[in-house]
């Protein structure tokens, strides 16, 4: 059996277990974790519902959904149990040592997820149960509660450096997790980091997928490997954004889905370059991307 062939027929493998695991989910194979707290209220449906308008209210959102506002959610929006499960470790990669955040298994997940942070950022950012209005917690819960593992890593550069590094990390989760689906997560600067990843071949044949949030087009992604292997890509992005506007990747996210390629477009009305971390539905997302074709 080929190499491609096998790891084929290991995604398709984990994907129905995760499916028959979660079988009274009818919208994907993850189960459901506090999606009545969560699941946000879509205004506007078109592209056959690749893409989505979301009515996104600060005073709501914020204010009412946080004991105290951006810094700690109310107790509801949580559940810490999954921190039995956690680690902090620094991976000896081949592009030297990685400080990461890790929720669920070391090695055999079901799937693995990582999440990139933006600038000033580290791993706390991606492991922080209370900020953003839990939605991390929601994460790990989501990611390990499945059986799969959730990676926070702290990065030290955007740029050909940072990704090598992610590409390293890819590689190393893929020794321990051979077959599983691989998920790429980045928010803001970080999207420079899936990009970079989207130009390395060796890594995309690894990925199931990625998501943008809040973060930054590429011109020249049709010259990737990612773009030529088709790789699925869910984008969430607030519309009041300063510091990557959200026309400039409502125009990408169009450009790729006339171009035949598998996207995804969630828009938050109001919403500023913090708003995606903190209401982006991670369960509609990981589910998406776990069963696109």
């Amino acid at each position: 059996m080929s190499t491609v062939h096998f790891a084929r027929t290991a995604l398709v493998t984990t994907v129905m277990a995760l499916t028959t695991a979660a079988s009274a989910s009818a919208d994907g194979p993850l189960k459901p974790f506090k999606d009545d707290l969560f699941t946000p209220n879509v205004v506007e449906r078109r592209d056959n519902g690749a893409y989505e308008r979301v009515d996104y209210q600060e005073l709501r959102d914020i204010n009412n959904r946080d004991e105290i506002p951006e810094q700690r959610v109310w107790r509801r929006y949580v559940d810490t149990g999954i921190r039995k499960l956690e680690a902090l470790e620094t991976w000896p990669l081949s592009t030297g040592p990685l400080d990461l955040g890790r929720t669920g298994p070391g090695a055999g997940s079901s799937f693995s997820v990582i999440f990139i942070h933006g600038r000033d950022g580290d791993r706390r950012l991606g492991m922080n149960d209370y900020k953003f209005g839990g939605n991390f917690n929601r994460l790990k819960n989501l990611v390990a509660g499945n059986g799969g593992t959730y990676f926070a890593p702290s990065v030290k550069s955007f740029d050909t450096a940072g990704a090598a590094s992610i590409a390293a990390l890819i590689a190393e989760i893929e020794r321990r997790s051979p077959g599983r689906p691989i998920i790429l997560t980045c928010a803001s600067m970080g999207s420079f980091l899936c990009w970079g990843i989207s130009r390395d071949a060796a890594s995309v044949a690894k990925l199931k997928g990625m998501a943008i949030l809040g973060g930054a087009s590429d011109p020249d992604y049709a010259k990737s490997p990612a773009f030529k292997a088709r790789l699925p890509i869910f984008f969430t992005h607030g519309s009041a954004d300063k510091t990557y506007k959200a026309e400039d990747q409502a125009a990408f996210y169009a450009k790729l889905r006339d171009a035949g390629q598998p996207v995804r477009f969630t828009l938050f009305e109001t919403g500023t370059h913090g708003t995606p971390v903190r209401m982006s539905d991670w369960r509609a997302v990981l589910n998406w991307i776990l069963t696109a074709k």
